[in-house]
């Protein structure tokens, strides 16, 4: 039978191994850590009984995933949940921008903008399935809608600070700002708008969900599948060279080697196997800003002053656009911004399973550089403070994790950067390396398919599972 060896077993590397199982190959999946899911992970870091999630938490782009679609997870025991508001972005005045499934909620809080605030998010919010379609493989490939592609791309392509100026008013300019944040990386660059475009647009098509019982399940659910298609996974080993993958494939090197690991890992285990191209490639991979984790336990609800804060499943704690273009441009220099962007998550408002006796998990982190070294805590609990005064009053425990933890608990976290890859232009657009196939190594069935690969971060799988399908068509 023809073998795989999947070296890590976050959604990337699971679909990876579910698609070389579905086509017969002998599978086995390695794991460093003792537990599999990389950053799909959840754990009582608190107080016991409130679960928290590890690092990804909320999963637009998993509910949206076609392959995770087409593996019926439910029937593995995957629920999603839907909070009421799916974004909110909190100001100082008290006012509150929101983005939801229901068109109301967002076109209340966005007042006089909320008509230029539809026509912008209109075509990728109708088209959402087949953007997805695009969107979700490399930037070379033969477009099979291309009109919905063109509408999305020229947006795409604007910086974040160009495209908040058609707003006349600071919510929807905050909070379109606020989701362009969620590429770790300056806000005044071409295709800053992108990530902002699709979140966006994901929020109103599909939503921005949870996995009931945390984003643990996800993991569980792909562990399964992997397993009824014949698939194994071993943890607690660490691969360090292609010699090693070969003693777990019985002495022989298997036919199909898919790294999901960082550029840097990659380099690690593959050394001068890789054409120089290759090394030069991978070499040049950048990594950005980094997250500092803060989970709370939480006596009852957070005291929000925007009373649409309290239902909203995530928050984006930044102030005004130009606030936080300010401090993700002072991030990415080095500098920690005295009032960080904080993202802040309410999972436990749709998956009450999370909490125990009135005590809430609250999921939190913070936008500084990367590799930093020092305490950032105080600065998320004041940006929470911010917009929630008495907030430290309900906070019953707290536990950190900076980018030195997050990058041992990780590998692929370099620097404590959860996107594995910085989001400059470039690597937005061609990631790892420029290559028609940014999955091949150069070496004869080694392939690459973590966040560094297309189409990027999030919980979705499609990284692994392209990865696997250029195998398949190798072989």
């Amino acid at each position: 039978m023809t073998s795989a060896v999947v070296v890590g077993s976050g959604p990337n590397g699971l679909a990876a191994a579910i698609r070389l199982a579905q086509a017969g190959l002998d599978v086995t999946v390695v794991e460093a850590n003792e537990r599999p899911g990389g950053g799909a992970r959840t754990a009582e870091t608190t107080v016991p009984g409130l679960l928290h999630d590890e690092c990804a938490a909320f999963h637009p782009t998993g509910v949206a995933s076609p392959y995770f679609a087409s593996l019926g997870l439910e029937r593995h025991g995957l629920r999603w949940a839907w909070p009421e508001i799916d974004l909110a972005h909190p100001l100082d005045d008290g006012r509150a921008g929101l983005a939801s499934r229901d068109a109301a909620h967002t076109e209340h809080s966005l007042g006089p903008d909320a008509a230029r605030w539809q026509r912008l998010f209109a075509s990728a919010t109708r088209n959402f399935d087949a953007l997805v379609d695009e969107v979700f493989q490399p930037v070379l490939h033969g477009p099979r809608h291309p009109l919905v592609l063109a509408a999305f791309g020229l947006k795409a392509l604007r910086p974040a600070t160009q495209t908040v100026r058609r707003f006349a008013d600071e919510p929807a300019k905050a909070l379109f700002m606020g989701v362009a944040a969620h590429t770790f990386n300056r806000l005044d660059t071409p295709l800053s708008s992108s990530v902002a475009m699709l979140l966006t647009a994901a929020a109103h098509a599909v939503g921005w969900p949870v996995a009931v019982g945390g984003t643990e399940s996800i993991t569980r659910a792909l562990l399964a599948e992997l397993a009824a298609h014949g698939g194994r996974v071993v943890t607690n080993t660490s691969v360090t060279s292609l010699d090693e993958v070969r003693e777990l494939a019985g002495g022989t090197r298997p036919e199909v080697v898919v790294l999901a690991t960082a550029p840097a890992g990659a380099l690690d285990i593959l050394g001068a196997a890789l054409p120089r191209r290759v090394q030069r490639g991978l070499r040049g991979f950048t990594y950005g800003p980094a997250a500092f984790k803060v989970d709370l336990a939480v006596e009852g609800d957070i005291p929000w002053t925007n009373e649409e804060c309290r239902r909203a499943g995530t928050l984006h704690l930044g102030g005004s656009a130009a606030e936080i273009a300010a401090n993700e441009k002072g991030t990415v220099r080095g500098r920690l911004a005295e009032r960080p962007f904080v993202l802040l998550g309410q999972q436990y408002l749709c998956d009450p399973t999370r909490s125990r006796d009135g005590i809430n998990p609250v999921y939190a982190y913070a936008h500084v550089p990367h590799g930093f070294d020092g305490d950032a805590t105080e600065a998320v609990l004041g940006q929470i403070e911010r917009f929630a005064p008495g907030v430290r009053d309900r906070v019953v425990a707290v536990a950190t994790r900076g980018p030195a933890e997050l990058e041992a608990d990780n590998a692929n976290y370099v620097g404590g950067d959860i996107s594995a890859g910085a989001n400059s232009p470039r690597q937005i657009a061609f990631r790892p390396r420029v290559a028609l196939n940014p999955y091949a190594l150069g070496i004869p069935g080694v392939y690459l398919c973590s966040s560094a690969t297309p189409p990027g971060g999030g919980v979705h799988g499609m990284g692994g599972f392209h990865a696997a399908e250029a195998a398949l068509r190798r072989l």
